[in-house]
């Protein structure tokens, strides 16, 4: 019987991945049932009505990337909608500015990309791998400490506006739930259960989906029945690089995670990155901070992705910065098995709109609010156009060993994953020591060019950077789950102490 190795963002969603690996599922199967489980148990975090991109790597196969992202929504939809949304402060990570309501509602894509990966990759049946996230919605189950710290910032300005999204999450003296405190989520449960009979089309062209949209027309978003009944999932070619002996397989165009994610790695490799001293910090800072400029002020701004990423990837493939500098809420899971199959899957829902249509339990997506995506704002875009994302889910092969890793944290996903990758393939740390090492992000905060870093690591300002120390590892600068699976050695899982996620073992 074939063994499954699990990383995810929970130990609820591990496990998930590991029953089903136990019932003979595969790398893949285990990977959508702890995708779903973590969606419909980590409020806050994340959501049922999300969107994301499933990295595949068979056995013996090249690599592929399901693009189960979310879509411009509008078919329909009155013109007055065009603009809604609410815009909001709150101190996350010192301070994120989104919009949240049914305004901020993308079209979600994960359910459909999850199915087809099963269909395509996948041994169990599909209402097997719902059955998890059934059994621990309708028993009830307890708080995330990452749920718990989302909330502790966001349970009023997010989650305070609408009635049945506020009552699952505050006691009735207003106070939010604490980590460990059981959550429970009416109606959830009817609404998984009709996916699992119905396929994703309960979603897409089904009840379940005619009250969602309803739902979004009563308070004026955007959603509409033909934006479900519309949506596709995209399978795509991996962007593909070699650092250290090792190919890499990430998110392509038109999301920028990950080519921005490559760019950095090629650009810190080029420029010999190999090791965590004061010496060699500025490397990756400066690596970072071309490629994260050159995102934000080419990458979200163009109208070809996939020209201007491949102009990203051959600049810091010749490790020219001066080319560069010219130009300008999610979780995740990872599985390997033995039969040689990877999978890496990080799926988001914004920052969360905290809309819950009734009757529904079903929490949907703030993908519009996401502004550091798409300064101009989202609501000129044509519907159906596909939004772009900071995820990279990532897969790497080498002499018979696959690993498969990836993160939440907005934008931080990219130096989370390039972090992990460096220290794992050219420092050369242990996978659990590459991710539970401290980390740096280049950033602006507070009008400032900034270089935020976790304790532990000797990082000074440099080129005009201030530098913003956080006291401990924090949730701030991603989640990493990674597995590795070796012929000669075996399965390896590691779970990022800064999100408390769990590891499992199935079969």
């Amino acid at each position: 019987m074939r063994r499954v190795v699990v990383a995810s963002g929970s130990a609820l969603s591990a496990a998930a991945g590991a029953a089903v690996a136990d019932e003979g599922g595969n790398a893949v199967d285990a990977a959508v049932a702890a995708t779903i489980t973590a969606m419909c148990t980590d409020p806050g975090v994340i959501a049922p009505g999300s969107a994301g991109f499933i990295v595949v790597a068979p056995a013996g196969a090249h690599p592929v990337v399901i693009d189960a992202y979310a879509e411009m929504p509008g078919r329909d939809a009155p013109r007055e909608n065009f603009g809604s949304g609410d815009p909001i402060f709150m101190k996350y990570g010192g301070a994120t500015r989104t919009v949240v309501g049914y305004g901020s509602v993308a079209t979600p894509g994960i359910f459909a990309g999850l199915e087809l990966a099963t269909q395509r990759y996948g041994t169990m049946p599909w209402r097997e791998l719902m059955q998890p996230a059934i059994d621990a919605v309708e028993s009830g189950f307890p708080l995330s400490n990452a749920s718990a710290e989302y909330l502790a910032y966001s349970h009023d300005v997010v989650f305070g506006w609408d009635p049945p999204s506020y009552e699952i999450l505050h006691h009735s003296d207003g106070s939010h739930l604490r980590a460990g405190e059981v959550v429970r989520i009416p109606h959830l449960g009817d609404s998984l259960r009709a996916i699992a009979e119905e396929g994703s089309a309960a979603l897409y062209r089904g009840d379940l989906g005619a009250a969602v949209a309803a739902a979004v027309a009563e308070h004026g978003g955007l959603l509409t029945r033909a934006d479900l009944e519309a949506y596709e999932p995209v399978v795509r070619i991996p962007t593909h690089i070699d650092v250290g002996g090792w190919e890499v397989f990430t998110n392509p165009p038109p999301a920028l995670g990950g080519a921005s994610m490559a760019a950095i790695m090629l650009l810190a490799a080029r420029r010999g990155f190999s090791s965590w001293t004061a010496e060699e910090i500025p490397t990756l800072v400066r690596a970072q901070r071309a490629v994260l400029d050159y995102r934000e002020t080419v990458l979200s701004q163009t109208d070809d992705t996939e020209r201007d990423a491949a102009r990203l990837l051959a600049a810091a493939q010749a490790g020219d910065l001066r080319r560069l500098n010219a130009s300008p809420s999610t979780t995740h899971t990872s599985t390997g098995d033995t039969d040689g199959n990877g999978c890496a899957i990080t799926v988001s829902a914004g920052y969360c709109s905290g809309a819950m249509p009734a009757g529904t339990g079903f929490y949907l997506n703030n993908c519009l609010g996401e502004m550091e995506l798409h300064p101009a704002g989202y609501h000129g875009l044509v519907p159906g156009t596909r939004l772009t994302s900071n995820m990279a889910p990532t897969v790497a092969r080498r002499n018979g060993s696959t690993l498969a890793l990836g993160s939440p944290g907005a934008s931080r996903i990219t130096t989370a994953v390039s972090s992990v990758l460096l220290n794992f393939l050219l420092v050369g740390m242990s996978l659990s020591d590459a991710v539970d090492h401290p980390r740096v992000h280049t950033e602006v905060f507070e009008g400032m060019p900034t270089i935020a870093h976790e304790p532990g690591i000797p990082v000074e300002a440099i080129d005009g950077l201030s530098v913003r120390r956080f006291p401990d590892l924090s949730m701030y600068f991603g989640g990493v789950q990674a597995v590795i699976t070796d012929q000669a050695t075996g399965l390896f899982a590691c779970a990022d102490p800064r999100r408390v996620g769990g590891i499992a073992r199935g079969g």
